[in-house]
């Protein structure tokens, strides 16, 4: 598996752009209100609900933003009716991509997508064309701080893992997703140093490509990632 690499350090990367630009509050904020809506606005009952609220208190977003997108969410306040899109298609070279999407103009976000794909030399694909190459997996972040992969084994080695890969610094701990809220609070509990805790698609099989067609694939997620209606964007590269 291990299917976080130089893509998930370019997102990373780029997260700390957009928190400075305030992209990131407006897309957490969505997530909030459509998991409050779908699962209800008690964090103790919602545990998607729960792990995007630590998200967005590790951004730093103030308690007022996360109690206003929950209320949203419920009803209790006013606000767009966002929907959940996935959309699958393939980018250059035959690299599977999906993108996942919270928005309150279906239309537009389509559109919007099948623009960049096809700009970029890949093509938009129906649903479920490429999803049978990835697996749905809790993935936590955590910073190596001098730890080797060795080191987190014998902290979480009773605890379910799939897989762990090291990239930039920070180790990925792939898990299942029922198992990402209690595998953050052990790893809380042994002094890790948490960066992020998520549900992603997970490559089977990832594919190389040289770095000059890597960098066509990547213009491509980075343009579809800069889209307000975009919640996030995987492929299957190594």
């Amino acid at each position: 598996m291990s299917g976080h690499s130089k893509w998930a350090t370019i997102k990373r990367k780029k997260a700390l752009t957009d928190a400075k630009k305030g992209k990131v509050f407006t897309k957490i904020i969505r997530e909030i209100t459509v998991a409050a809506r779908d699962g209800g606005g008690d964090p103790a009952a919602n545990s998607k609900l729960r792990l995007l609220i630590e998200k967005a208190k590790s951004e730093n977003m103030p308690l007022d933003n996360i109690t206003r997108g929950i209320k949203k969410g419920t009803g209790e306040l006013a606000g767009e009716n966002y929907e959940s899109i996935m959309y699958e298609g393939y980018g250059p070279h035959g690299v599977a991509i999906i993108v996942e999407t919270l928005t309150s103009n279906k239309n537009r976000t389509a559109s919007d997508i099948r623009h960049f794909f096809t700009k970029n030399g890949g093509k938009l694909g129906e649903i479920g064309s490429v999803n049978w190459m990835f697996e749905k997996k809790g993935v936590l972040s955590v910073k190596s701080e001098n730890l080797t992969e060795d080191d987190i084994i014998e902290k979480l080695i009773d605890y379910n893992i799939d897989d762990i890969s090291l990239d930039d610094n920070v180790f990925h701990i792939f898990c299942s997703i029922e198992d990402l809220e209690k595998l953050k609070k052990v790893a809380e509990s042994k002094n890790l140093k948490i960066e992020s805790a998520e549900i992603s698609w997970v490559p089977k099989n990832p594919m190389t490509i040289n770095e000059e067609d890597e960098a066509k694939v990547y213009k491509l997620l980075e343009e579809l990632e800069e889209l307000d209606d975009v919640n996030s964007v995987f492929a299957n590269l190594k």
